[in-house]
Parts: structure tokens; C-alpha cells; sequence
């Protein structure tokens, strides 16, 4: 079966279903150490897309692995790989030689973030790979179309990880983005299908959802993990990281408290201060043994959504059956 043969018929027809060749109008968010080829290829089988995250990889030979596995897995389905690019140039940076194995390996879809993907857009349109580059406002968008993406996803500050420093609501920003030229999608505690619906009706063309499928059968981390998700509630979040510009939203809990004590307490401070408490292997650790109240645990808003642990598909059909129940209760609102 060929990708082409395999593409689903769209449910709901936007740009974002016609270029990535899927049913909704859904990315399935980046959500670092936990979207590896099996979570990837869910969502593609699902009939949306999602993007194996390049940087939780440890070296290049991992990444290819990972990429001809989802292949496979996926059944033909299309997906896509992450690059969180570095917020500066630094030693260690490997962005080039990830988007040389991303192209070797025949991609063709490339979600960008942390700095401007400039540098590497002619690298990756020579490949034919269609790129959409995230962004935490609008104003960066509007960068992001001048340089050439090919759409855009912009994220509220409901949102899990780094809403920017602007802290601008998903809901506003749906609105602002209308006047874009090119394909926009709108995330930040979204996890239903009636807020598909609502970001369709100002304008997008479609969403990203991350938290709401952080519950799913097919993400690797630990059940007491997942319980603690499920018993949470919208305020279960909280802000960290703004002393040092690198504001994040993560899951309100003991490293979450002590990074707020370390920002009101301490005169001057840097992210050495707090990596002991933000780094990612301790993250990676509370995944790996269920322990919740260690690591910053991105986590948006939406978590209020994520009510019990089910295949990524079920998850999904619920949003779709939703988002169609959404757009007919406005078709019926319209006087003929």
C-alpha cells in the first residue's frame, strides 16, 4: 500500500487535511520523550498527523531508526519529524545534521520551533518536505510566513511547555491570525472536538492538541503517571521559568514549587540554578517510574479533558464525533 493509497477522505476539508493528506484537521503536539514512533504512528493511522521528536533521540543513527520504524508502523500514513531547534547557535548544536537524516530519509513533513527555520528552508523545499513552524504569537507567524514556511502553528499560554512571553489566550489569538496568507493551526488547551469546530469558524485551519493525548494507550509513560492526568483539573497547572525568559507551563507539583520558591527568593538567577530541578532526565525519570511530583512536566490546561486512558484512535473518534456535532449545531443556528 502506497502513502497516497492509504491517505484516508477528509472528514473536515481545510488546508492543513489537503497538504498533510489527512482525515481532520489535527496535529497530533510534540510532547518531547513521549512521541516516538509508536505514539507517531498512531496518530497517522488515527487520520491525523504527528512529528517524532528529534531532540529526545540521543544521536542521529537513533533518529533514522526512529523515522524507518514509524514508517512501517504507520501502514503508509503520513508523519512527520520535530526539530526543536536551539534557541542560539551553541556548541552541541546538530539542527543541520538532523534535517540532512530528515531528508536522506525521504520525509515529507517538518514541524519547526525554538528559533527562525530560515537558515534551513532551502535545504528542506529542495526536498520537497512541507514545513510548519510553531510559534507562542502571532507577530512571529507573521516572521514565519515571510520567510517562507509553508503554515504555522501558534500556540495560547493554556498551553503545556513554553506559551512565549507574551502570554497572549489561544482564543485571542485565533482571531488575530485571520489575516495570514498561509494555513494556520491554533493550540493551547485544546482537547475537544467543539473547540475544533470554534478555532475552524475564526479562521484556522485546524488545531494542535498534545495534553489531551498524553492519556493515550500508545504513550510509553508510567500508569501512576497517566492517574495522576486523569484526576486532575484545569487549575493543576501553574507558570515556571519567567525570571530567566523560558516562561513553562507544567503540572503543578513539588519541582514546580521549589523552582517558584528559587524565581521570588533568589536576587539573581540563571538556568544553572535550576536545571538540577528542570532538566530533562529528571522529567524523563518521572515518565519512566510514575513518580509525578518530580521534573517539569509540560502539561497544558486542557488536561481537564483527559478523563481515562484509551487507544489514541478511540480518543480521536471522540473529538471528531464531537467537532461534526459542533459544526451542526451551527449550520442549524443559520436563518434560511
Amino acid at each position: 500500500m502506497t502513502e497516497h493509497q492509504a491517505r484516508p477522505e477528509a472528514t473536515i476539508l481545510t488546508a492543513v487535511t489537503e497538504m498533510f493528506g489527512i482525515r481532520l484537521p489535527v496535529v497530533a503536539g510534540g510532547l518531547q520523550w513521549l512521541a516516538n514512533a509508536e505514539y507517531v504512528a498512531a496518530a497517522g493511522r488515527a487520520g491525523i498527523i504527528g512529528f517524532i521528536t528529534a531532540a529526545s533521540l540521543p544521536g542521529l543513527d537513533e533518529l533514522r531508526a526512529e523515522i524507518r520504524k514509524c514508517r512501517d508502523l504507520c501502514d503508509g500514513a503520513p508523519f512527520g519529524v520535530n526539530v526543536s531547534m536551539l534557541p542560539k547557535l551553541i556548541e552541541g548544536d546538530r539542527t543541520h545534521q538532523v534535517i540532512d537524516v530528515i531528508c536522506d530519509e525521504g520525509v515529507r513533513f517538518v514541524e519547526t520551533s525554538g528559533r527562525n527555520p530560515e537558515p534551513y528552508l532551502p535545504t528542506l523545499k529542495g526536498a520537497g518536505i512541507k514545513v510548519l513552524h510553531k510559534v507562542p504569537a502571532v507577530r512571529y507567524a507573521r516572521k514565519a510566513q515571510e520567510v517562507g514556511v509553508d503554515a504555522v502553528s501558534i500556540v495560547g499560554a493554556e498551553c503545556g511547555g513554553h506559551p512565549g512571553l507574551d502570554l497572549i489566550g489561544t482564543f485571542v489569538q485565533a482571531r488575530m491570525a485571520a489575516d495570514l496568507d498561509i494555513p494556520y493551526l491554533i493550540g493551547g488547551g485544546v482537547g475537544t472536538g467543539a473547540q475544533v469546530a470554534a478555532a475552524l469558524a475564526m479562521g484556522a485551519s485546524g488545531v494542535v492538541i498534545g495534553t489531551r493525548f498524553l492519556v493515550a494507550e500508545e504513550i510509553w509513560a508510567h500508569p501512576d503517571y497517566k492517574r495522576r492526568l486523569i484526576e486532575a483539573t484545569e487549575r493543576d497547572t501553574e507558570l515556571i521559568m519567567g525570571s530567566i525568559r523560558n516562561t513553562t507551563r507544567v503540572l503543578r507539583n513539588d519541582t514546580s514549587a521549589t523552582v517558584r520558591e528559587l524565581e521570588s527568593t533568589l536576587e539573581q538567577i540563571s538556568i544553572e540554578d535550576l536545571i538540577p530541578y528542570v532538566a530533562g532526565k529528571v522529567g524523563r525519570g518521572a515518565y519512566e517510574t510514575g513518580d509525578w511530583r518530580k521534573g517539569a512536566l509540560s502539561v497544558g490546561q486542557s488536561v481537564v479533558f483527559a478523563d481515562r486512558v484509551e487507544p489514541l484512535a478511540e480518543i480521536v473518534a471522540g473529538i471528531e464525533a464531537e467537532a461534526m456535532a459542533a459544526i451542526a449545531r451551527l449550520d442549524a443556528m443559520v436563518a434560511m
